[in-house]
């Protein structure tokens, strides 16, 4: 499985991701070294959402389309 999901960081600001492991990469998004870059500096995250997906494929498209929604339709998927 493959997830899409939005995180709120300690900054108010969202950050989009896809992972296959989301556990593991939100705990990596607050704890390592191997976080996006932007996350690092903004600790701790918090997962806000997410979605499941079987491909891939899919995942990736719908990160693109959060992406592109900007924060007001984030904070829409979010409530």
């Amino acid at each position: 499985m493959y997830y899409v999901y939005i995180l709120k960081c300690s900054d108010g600001t969202l950050y989009t991701g896809f992972t296959n492991d989301l556990e593991k990469r939100v705990l990596a998004h607050n704890t390592s070294k191997t976080a996006a870059k932007y996350t690092r500096a903004r600790r701790p995250v918090k997962l806000m959402y997410s979605e499941k997906f079987k491909s891939k494929g899919k995942a990736l498209k719908r990160e693109w389309e959060i992406k592109k929604i900007g924060r007001e339709g984030k904070m829409e998927l979010i409530k």
